[in-house]
C-alpha cells in the first residue's frame, strides 16, 4: 500500500475513533440536568476519561516497544469498542458515568501512540511533521462530527442516542485501522524491549531536550483538554445569555463548538507543514502564545455578542491544537528510535495527567465563581485557570530551542 493511501485510511480511522473523545462534552448541557450534576462533578467525569486515556497511552507506549505496534493497535482497539459500547448503553448518572467513561478512556490510546510510532518510522524528517499534522487534523474532524452528530441525535432521540452514535463510530474506526495495517510488516519491536525499565528511565532522564519537550507538552495539555471539555457548555451559556431558548441554545452551542473543531483541522495541518518549513520551535511558540491570549480573554467575553465569542473560540481551538503535532514530531526527533514508545508513555502520564485535572479545576472555579460573583466573572476566572496552568509551556519551549539542532528551531 502506498504512503498516501496508508495515511488516508489511518486518518479516517482516527476521525471515527475520535467521536467518543468529545461525545460527553457535546452532550454536557443535557447531562448536567439528566444526571443532576454540579459543575465540579461534571468536570470530574471528563477528568475520569482523561485519566483512563493517560493510562491507555502509557500502556500503549510500553507495548509498542515490546510487541508490534500493529498488534497493540488491534488489541486495544477491540477493547475500546467494548468499553465505548458499555458507556453508551449503561451510563445513567454521575457514578456510573464516571466509572464507565474512565473505562472507555482506558483502551482508547491504542488508536494514537502505535500509529504515531509507525508514522515516525515510515516518513522521513522532511515529511514527518506534515504527516503527523494530517493525523491530528483527522482527530479534529472527528471531534467536529461528534459535536454535530451526537448533539443532533440527542435533540432527536435523547442523550443516550448521541452516546450510541459515538460508540458505533469506534467500531468503524477499528475496522478501517485493520484494513490499513493488515499488510504492514515494518512494525517489529525495538531493542528497548530487552532493557529493564529502570535503564530506559535513566536514559530518558539524561536526555534534556526530550525532558523539556515532554514538560512543555504537559502544560499544553492542561489548556487544550480543559478547553475541549468546557467549550461546548460555555458556548451554550453564551447563546442563552443572548436570548435563545434552551433547545435553540443547545443547537447553537453544538454547531459553534463543532465548527471550532472543524476549522482546527487547518491548525493541525498548518502547524505540521510550517514546522517542516520554518522550524519546530518557531511554530510551537507562535501557536502557544496565541492560545494563551485566548485563555485569558474568552471567559470575560461571556456577555458579549455571540459572533465575537464564536470567533475567539475558533481561533482558540485552532491555535491550541496547532502545535500538538509539532510536539509529537519534536519528541520523535529528540529520542532514539528504540525509545519512542517509552518516551510517548512518559509524556502521556504527565500530559494527560494534567489534562485530567484541568476540567475538574475549571469546574471548581466555575462553581466558586457562580456562588460569589456574576456569571461573566465566574466564566472569566474559570478560563483564566487554564491560561495560568499553561503559561510555563512557552517558557520551557524557549529553553528547548537552545538544546536542539538549529534546523528544528
Amino acid at each position: 500500500m502506498n504512503d498516501a493511501r496508508w495515511l488516508a485510511l489511518l486518518c479516517t480511522s482516527r476521525a471515527a475513533f475520535s467521536l467518543i473523545f468529545t461525545a460527553y462534552s457535546a452532550l454536557l448541557p443535557l447531562l448536567l440536568d439528566a444526571w443532576e450534576m454540579t459543575s465540579a462533578r461534571a468536570g470530574l467525569v471528563q477528568s475520569a476519561w482523561h485519566l483512563g486515556y493517560l493510562l491507555s497511552l502509557f500502556g500503549a507506549g510500553l507495548l509498542v516497544d515490546r510487541i508490534r505496534p500493529r498488534a497493540t493497535f488491534f488489541w486495544m482497539s477491540a477493547c475500546a469498542c467494548v468499553f465505548a459500547a458499555a458507556f453508551a448503553l449503561c451510563a445513567s448518572g454521575f457514578w456510573s458515568g464516571l466509572v464507565l467513561y474512565f473505562l472507555a478512556g482506558v483502551a482508547s490510546g491504542g488508536s494514537y501512540t502505535p500509529v504515531l510510532t509507525m508514522i515516525a518510522r515510515r516518513f522521513g524528517p522532511a515529511q514527518r511533521g506534515t504527516a503527523m499534522g494530517w493525523y491530528l487534523a483527522a482527530a479534529s474532524l472527528g471531534y467536529a462530527v461528534s459535536m454535530f452528530a451526537c448533539s443532533a441525535a440527542a435533540l432527536w432521540a435523547g442523550w443516550r442516542a448521541g452516546l450510541c452514535l459515538a460508540a458505533g463510530a469506534t467500531v468503524v474506526g477499528a475496522l478501517l485501522g485493520w484494513i490499513a495495517l493488515r499488510s504492514d510488516h515494518d512494525d517489529r519491536p525495538h531493542a528497548l524491549s530487552s532493557l529493564p525499565w529502570q535503564i530506559a528511565v535513566r536514559r530518558l532522564w539524561r536526555n534534556k531536550p526530550a525532558q523539556l519537550a515532554i514538560w512543555a507538552y504537559s502544560f499544553h495539555c492542561w489548556e487544550l483538554l480543559g478547553m475541549w471539555a468546557w467549550l461546548p457548555a460555555f458556548l451554550v451559556a453564551v447563546s442563552m445569555n443572548a436570548g435563545e431558548q434552551r433547545n435553540g441554545a443547545l443547537a447553537t452551542g453544538a454547531v459553534l463548538a463543532g465548527l471550532t473543531h472543524l476549522l482546527a483541522m487547518a491548525g493541525s495541518i498548518a502547524g505540521g507543514v510550517l514546522s517542516d518549513r520554518i522550524g519546530r520551535i518557531r511554530v510551537i511558540l507562535m501557536m502557544s502564545c496565541a492560545s494563551l491570549a485566548c485563555s485569558f480573554s474568552i471567559g470575560w467575553l461571556a456577555g458579549s455578542a455571540l459572533w465575537l465569542v464564536g470567533l475567539i473560540a475558533v481561533l482558540y481551538n485552532l491555535t491550541a491544537i496547532g502545535d500538538s503535532a509539532v510536539f509529537s514530531t519534536v519528541l520523535t526527533e529528540t529520542v532514539p528510535q528504540d525509545h519512542i514508545g517509552f518516551a510517548f508513555s512518559v509524556r502521556s502520564v504527565l500530559g494527560f495527567g494534567m489534562g485530567a485535572i484541568s476540567p475538574w479545576v475549571f469546574g471548581l472555579v466555575l462553581d466558586a465563581g457562580n456562588a460569589t460573583m456574576t456569571k461573566q466573572g465566574a466564566w472569566g476566572l474559570a478560563w483564566t485557570s487554564l491560561g495560568i496552568g499553561a503559561f510555563l509551556g512557552p517558557l520551557l519551549t524557549l529553553r528547548l530551542r537552545e538544546r536542539i539542532p538549529k534546523v528544528y528551531t
